[in-house]
């Protein structure tokens, strides 16, 4: 479904520089260290790749600054931005009502869905729509009584099973990778996660004995789309939203997109 292109180094690398001789803004652009793809991670030459890195390299050039990566845990990165440590954050941040007390949000620059894992032989997880007919709950909560579900530590998954899914057991982890790791290992039960990270991880050998029980209903926990993260009352917020109006008028991001993705992945 998707493709995961090796860019050049110059890309991967996202420096971008003016070619005029005055000095260049400078900013430092918060990514989760830990790989995430197909959105971004690093190859086996240190240089990150994946469609946030070509996207921020198209927003850096547009808005006519150099953009550094700075490698931060995930579960320190909105402190590192109010810290002033990093400038923004451009790591697959879900836009939400509880980040927004914190932090501002760009525009997104795309959307989708959840999605819960588990052995192919594991029952199938039903939902029923929302009687307004705008996404829809969980059939049954209680089946999922006494399973154990793997969600990654300061996400929308994990607010969302925290939520829902009181009748089973949420088991906290660092990184997707690793609730991964013991969904293969038969350590957790079902693992929720972006679909499209959990799409990617299902093509490996590893994850053979899995399948997608459930496309997780839309929920305001999910927030509207993936966006920016600015500090409150940054302008920084507005030049990344015009960056992202250019490119994608400019037809940059469908490009940029179809490289990985089949399928619209800025949504609606």
């Amino acid at each position: 479904m998707m493709k995961f292109i090796v860019k050049s180094a110059a890309i991967a690398a996202v420096v971008v520089a003016s070619s005029s001789a005055m000095a260049v803004e400078k900013l430092k652009i918060g990514i989760s260290s830990e790989a995430y793809p197909p959105f971004s991670s690093q190859n086996a030459t240190n240089q990150w790749e994946g469609f946030e890195i070509d996207l921020l390299a198209a927003l850096c050039k547009e808005m006519k600054v150099e953009c550094k990566i700075v490698s931060t845990a995930w579960d320190g990165i909105i402190p590192a931005l109010k810290a002033k440590k990093i400038d923004a954050i451009f790591s697959s941040m879900s836009i939400t009502a509880d980040r927004s007390k914190v932090i501002d949000f760009s525009d997104k620059y795309y959307n989708t869905p959840a999605e819960i894992i588990g052995k192919k032989d594991a029952p199938a997880i039903s939902t029923v729509a929302n009687p307004d007919g705008k996404g829809g709950k969980i059939a049954n909560p209680a089946d999922l009584k006494g399973k154990i579900i793997g969600v990654q530590t300061a996400t929308i998954h994990a607010d969302y099973a925290n939520a829902y899914l009181k009748d089973a057991t949420i088991k906290i982890y660092d990184t997707t990778d690793n609730h991964n790791a013991d969904l293969v290992a038969g350590r957790v039960d079902y693992a929720l996660e972006d679909s499209i990270v959990a799409d990617e991880f299902l093509k490996t050998p590893a994850a053979k004995d899995l399948g997608v029980k459930l496309i997780v209903p839309n929920d305001p926990i999910f927030g509207t789309g993936v966006g920016v993260g600015i500090r409150k009352g940054d302008k920084l917020k507005d030049r990344f939203n015009d960056a992202i109006k250019a490119v994608r008028a400019s037809g940059e991001y469908d490009a940029i997109a179809k490289r990985y993705f089949t399928f619209n992945v800025y949504g609606d």
